[in-house]
């Protein structure tokens, strides 16, 4: 069983090449896979492996930039590894929106997931998903507006659209979208901004599906590809055509081709890309065959 360990933590931070380098080595060294996100105003990462590895290095992280606790940070178990290895990225920002936040801004309120239905069924409240419009189509909370942007760049307009009058509740996977947005509202002005704590995984593994406010799955950034309640492993897969995530209705139809296509793409890939996918999946099978791992591996996140 596989420890998944995600985390984020907004903080001036140093050494940035420094701390790349070093967790490289230890990452690789523990066999801890997953991805870390690293900027001037924090870090923001999901690993996986062994839980007494996981913990040693969560310890060591937190020990090089000398702070004791992350803003956020959530845990689960899955029985493959989601990750295919360990990259960590240098970036401007751990979320790009356009505004660097370097310390987490404590006039904002978070709302626990017990109480965020409660929450949610108060009158006169904007619900915003802030994720994406896929993320969004795979699961959301009922009575969630969508921006409809993919990219989280161009939120802040969306954001510039709201009515002030209204209070905002806010969620999206993890929490750190959310963060970003939360203090870009704030900065202009916004009194009444509320996001969930955690994120959607944190509400789902503490709220019991019967009285669950959240409706459909939820995408995760690596293989395990989406969640349900608890954490449980979700029903979608990845089109190897497009990289889009397939539903159990979308399996059923004539353009999903294991390995190749999926209604989304079918219609817009090449015969040639078809059949250069088609004996990519039989390389694959074969190999599989004989026992042995195929050279391509997709990555999710």
């Amino acid at each position: 069983m596989f420890y998944i360990f995600g985390f984020y933590k907004f903080k001036k931070l140093t050494r940035l090449l420094s701390f790349k380098e070093k967790f490289n080595s230890i990452l690789k060294m523990n066999s801890v896979r997953g991805s870390i996100i690293i900027s001037t105003e924090g870090l923001n990462g999901i690993i996986s492996g062994e839980k007494k590895d996981i913990l040693k290095i969560i310890n060591r992280i937190k020990k090089f930039y000398n702070f004791k606790n992350f803003d956020s940070q959530n845990s689960s178990t899955c029985a493959f590894q989601p990750f295919h290895k360990p990259k960590i990225k240098i970036k401007k920002e751990v979320v790009p929106i356009g505004i660097k936040l370097s310390k987490i801004n404590k006039k904002k309120t978070y709302i626990e997931p017990n109480k965020w239905n409660s929450f949610l069924r108060k009158s006169n409240i904007k619900i915003i998903d802030a994720r994406k419009p896929f993320e969004f189509n795979m699961g959301t909370f009922k009575g969630a507006e969508n921006p409809n942007i993919d990219n989280f760049r161009d939120f802040p307009n969306y954001l510039k659209k709201i009515s002030k009058k209204k209070p905002i509740a806010m969620f999206c996977t993890g929490g750190i979208r959310c963060e970003k947005a939360t203090n870009f509202l704030l900065k202009k002005g916004f009194k009444k901004v509320y996001q969930l704590k955690g994120g959607i995984i944190n509400y789902l593994k503490n709220i019991n599906v019967k009285s669950s406010l959240w409706n459909g799955e939820c995408y995760v950034f690596d293989n395990r590809v989406s969640l349900k309640h608890k954490l449980d492993l979700g029903t979608y897969i990845i089109c190897s055509g497009c990289r889009k995530p397939v539903s159990k209705d979308e399996k059923k139809s004539k353009k999903y081709q294991t390995g190749i296509s999926c209604p989304k793409c079918y219609d817009k890939l090449s015969n040639s890309q078809k059949e250069r996918f088609a004996m990519r999946q039989k390389q694959i099978l074969l190999a599989k065959k004989m026992g042995k791992e195929y050279f391509f591996k997709k990555e999710y996140y």
